[in-house]
């Protein structure tokens, strides 16, 4: 299981299990839970995660409010991305202060491409949420070939996660179902029913996973094959907004050049 916090950035954690892996290129390992003497009978204390982060989801959505004047709220994002079919073939790297997982280039600066006449800024704002999306693939895609088992779920929480927009893009492009649970402050809902389990409230993890319950769920929909085209055009993207600081682009995580000529 995978779970995404779509914050001023995007956090991703994939359960590891109780032994704790190599760090795959472009992700780090951390423990998701140190339980002690509270994991219960046959269950092992500790458990470790698969971690990556990006550093500008949410953000780029307030630097279109705040720095272009394109929203004058946040929350108009979703109905103005939602009010085009596609980004018309915009794409928006949000590079604003280098890239994060699994790339890690501080020299990475944002870019937006495919602009023609016909793109407004619903086009733009549409793009801009896709990027949150595509990144999270990123990440996605680096754990699933570093897992011994498939990802099979990924749960989303954060303010950006009530777009439903963003999780029906997740699901497409991270080919897993996506749910969003009733309460979309999963992290410090998560650091309270640990405190609660501590102090006898519950009396087991199988116990606090039977609190959890989703508001809505979205399955892949988008053929594989066209999820696929997008996000090659969004990594074409991605290769162009790499090394800007410094004049050149470094190597792809997996040896490829950052660009593509």
């Amino acid at each position: 299981m995978v779970k995404v916090t779509y914050g001023t950035g995007s956090f991703v954690l994939a359960n590891a299990g109780p032994d704790r892996p190599a760090a795959p290129d472009g992700l780090t390992v951390s423990v998701a839970w140190d339980l002690g003497a509270h994991a219960g009978t046959g269950r092992a204390p500790v458990a470790y995660a698969l971690e990556g982060s990006t550093f500008v989801s949410g953000a780029a959505i307030q630097w279109l409010r705040d720095g272009l004047g394109i929203i004058a709220d946040a929350s108009e994002a979703g109905p103005l991305a939602e009010s085009v079919n596609d980004s018309g073939g915009v794409t928006f790297v949000p590079a604003l202060t280098g890239l994060g997982s699994p790339w890690w280039d501080p020299a990475a600066r944002g870019t937006i491409t495919g602009l023609t006449r016909g793109a407004g800024r619903a086009h733009i704002v549409r793009a801009c949420v896709e990027a949150m999306a595509f990144q999270v693939r990123d990440m996605t895609d680096v754990m699933g070939a570093a897992s011994a088992s498939p990802l099979s779920a990924l749960r989303a929480d954060g303010g950006a996660a009530a777009m439903d927009l963003l999780l029906r893009l997740q699901a497409d492009q991270s080919r897993m179902p996506v749910a969003r649970p009733q309460s979309t402050e999963s992290t410090a809902l998560g650091a309270a029913t640990l405190a609660g389990l501590t102090e006898g409230m519950w009396g087991s993890l199988d116990e606090l996973a039977g609190l959890w319950s989703a508001s809505a769920r979205f399955e892949p929909e988008l053929p594989a094959e066209l999820a696929d085209a997008f996000y090659a055009v969004w990594l074409r993207a991605v290769g162009r907004a790499r090394g800007w600081a410094v004049g050149e682009t470094p190597g792809g995580r997996d040896g490829r050049e950052g660009t593509d000529g």
